[in-house]
Formats: structure tokens, sequence, C-alpha cells
């Protein structure tokens, strides 16, 4: 089988072709249509479970992936976190010599995801500060 992060490569350079031909926008509302059609998950485990949801989707995606990262559930605090040490998509983008990963490649995560918790009363946070080194942080707060 193969892996979703073999087609990481590809899914940058689309994100360049997609920007070239119609802008930034364009490229926001690839992302947008994928939030909206893909991550139906997300939004049905949220919707069951509230911040736990976020808990069962990442560790599944997450490890589907091969991340290394770290989860934090605080269901009291209403604060579900996760700390990216090492994001395989990103890393494997910044292995390659042969292409430029896509500037905004990360801030995909930015949009699929806030596009799914903010308006099902959840507040979304990211910190893309170290997207250089395949690093990320992700905070959700209950509202």
């Amino acid at each position: 089988m193969i892996s979703c992060t073999d087609f990481i490569p590809a899914y940058s350079e689309f994100f360049k072709f997609l920007e070239k031909k119609g802008g930034k926008q364009t490229v926001i509302k690839f992302w947008e249509y994928l939030s909206d059609r893909y991550l139906k998950d997300l939004k049905k485990l949220v919707k069951k479970h509230g911040l736990k949801g976020c808990w069962l989707y990442w560790s599944k995606t997450l490890n589907e992936e091969a991340a290394d990262f770290k989860m934090e559930l605080d269901e009291k605090n209403g604060i579900f976190k996760i700390t990216m040490f090492h994001c395989p998509s990103k890393g494997k983008l910044l292995k390659l010599k042969h292409i430029e990963p896509y500037k905004d490649y990360c801030k995909h995560c930015d949009v699929l995801y806030r596009r799914i918790l903010e308006p099902s009363g959840f507040c979304y946070k990211i910190d893309l500060s170290n997207c250089e080194k395949a690093r990320c942080k992700i905070n959700v707060i209950k509202r």
C-alpha cells in the first residue's frame, strides 16, 4: 500500500501550480474544499465527543502518518494540544533536493482544521514558527 506521505511532493507542487494560475486565494479555496469534503470524520468526532474527538481523530491520523508528536487532553480546563516534534510531510519536503517546497505548505493545516473546529465552538491556534524544522504546535480550546 502506498503511504499518504508518498504524495507529499505532488501536493506541494500542486499548491505552487494553483498559486501560479490563480493566486494565493485559489490555493486557500482548494484547502477549504478539502476541509469541507474530507474532514467529515473530525467534524463528527468533535460533535459527538467534544475535545476528546480531537484526540480520537489525531491519534489515528498522526500515527498513520508516522509523525513524532505528543498530544495532551485536559477536558477539565477545555484544552487539547498537539506538539509536533517532526512532521513527516514537511520533513520529507525538506529532505528533497530536486524540488523547492511550496512556501506556505504548512498553512494548509491552519485552513483545514480551523474551518472545522471554530464553527464547532472551539478556538483553534497554530504556531507555525518552526515549520522550517518540520515542527509546529496546535492548541484547541473550548470556548
